[in-house]
């Protein structure tokens, strides 16, 4: 399980380095989403960097809303490159920042242990993406 209160340091300090400057956390207390969110404010966008709630992996994606009965409408994540971020939250100690290229592709399970195959079966996500940081309701 990922630690939150060293999620939400690793947001700060990632703001803080990169001239952002966190605006919220989004926690998921529920059985989905499966992750967490720290929302950034640059002066041109928002970004949401991502955080599995049972694990250390780290993305960087347009924010999302966690809300109850909202996520089945949502759709499916959309994870962006940010190259400053991803610097940063790369060489953060006790996570793993997934790139977008790694999210966009394929699920190769025997990498990923921690996925259920009951999940992958009923799901059937088409991505590693939608595998690990999951938002079905």
């Amino acid at each position: 399980m990922s630690d939150l209160k060293a999620f939400r340091r690793v947001c700060y300090e990632a703001a803080r380095l990169t001239g952002g400057a966190v605006t919220e956390f989004r926690i998921s207390t529920g059985v989905t989403p499966s992750f967490h969110q720290g929302i950034i404010a640059f002066s041109d966008r928002f970004v949401s960097v991502l955080c599995v709630r049972d694990a250390a992996l780290l993305a960087v994606a347009v924010p999302r809303v966690i809300e109850p009965g909202q996520a089945t409408e949502c759709g499916p994540l959309t994870f962006i490159d940010s190259p400053e971020l991803a610097a940063v939250l790369a060489r953060t100690p006790g996570f793993r920042l997934l790139t977008t290229a790694e999210l966009n592709g394929p699920v190769d399970v025997a990498r990923w242990p921690g996925i259920s195959l009951t999940d992958m079966r009923y799901w059937r996500p088409r991505s590693l993406g939608e595998a690990v940081f999951n938002y079905w309701d």
